[in-house]
């Protein structure tokens, strides 16, 4: 499925193909918080140089180094937690050292009216429906170590393994609140009402990427163009408008 600018978004799975002479076919695998900046990025990638055709495959940190490990075909890697990233260092998945490139953090989001009354990371998520990413899953995590050091217990109805999964089942009423990203929050607009986590701030979240060794093959130059792409001026103007800090 190709978009208008030949960015093929392709999500949760692994895809692959031989590059045509002269046009590296590119495939990015990252973590879902980034949809939509890491689209924009490949589209401005592509635009300066024409020759590319970059892929994007978007799911969970860990399920995306459980599918490289398996032989899918990715050439980046861009992760939303330290401990996938290590992971894939030390499997040897990785090729040179992992760049750190942006920063994010959680909060709550409910339905447009908040009907379940939500007041914050407290006692009013008690007998609501919560949403959360799974334990394993860096929003997963992140949510939990908040929780705890609130002094809350999580009672979700549903675990989620990436956080679009959380907010699809907020947008869609089937939960009365859940816990994302604040990028995540910002591209739902007006289809959720946000409360902000105070002390969500106290602990980011921090992305990094690297090239895989499978990105060091013929398609080397492109990869490396893409992950400067993402750290450079373009990245960061790009990653600040969707709402991730800076490192």
């Amino acid at each position: 499925m190709a978009a208008a600018v030949g960015v093929s978004l392709l999500a949760g799975c692994a895809v692959g193909g031989d590059d045509d002479e002269g046009s590296p076919r590119l495939t990015v695998f990252a973590a879902s918080s980034l949809t939509s900046a890491f689209t924009r990025i490949a589209e401005e990638v592509e635009r300066d140089d024409p020759r590319v055709e970059i892929r994007l495959s978007f799911d969970g940190s860990p399920g995306l180094v459980d599918q490289i490990a398996g032989g899918a075909p990715a050439d980046v890697y861009a992760s939303a937690d330290s401990l996938s990233m290590d992971r894939a260092v030390a499997e040897g998945l990785i090729s040179g050292a992992p760049v750190e490139f942006a920063t994010n953090v959680l909060t709550l989001v409910t339905p447009p009216g908040n009907p379940a009354g939500i007041t914050g990371l407290d006692r009013s998520l008690a007998d609501a429906r919560l949403v959360v990413c799974a334990e394993g899953v860096p929003c997963g995590d992140a949510a939990r170590a908040l929780a705890g050091a609130a002094g809350v217990q999580l009672r979700p109805v549903s675990e989620e393994s990436k956080v679009t999964d959380v907010l699809g089942k907020v947008t869609s009423g089937e939960a009365d609140a859940g816990i994302v990203y604040l990028t995540d929050a910002r591209s739902a607009g007006d289809r959720v009402e946000q409360i902000a986590i105070p002390t969500a701030s106290s602990g980011p979240t921090r992305y990094q990427i690297a090239v895989t060794h499978r990105g060091e093959t013929d398609r080397a130059d492109a990869a490396r163009r893409f992950v400067d792409a993402v750290t450079g001026p373009v990245g960061r103007t790009v990653l600040a408008d969707h709402g991730f800090g800076l490192p």
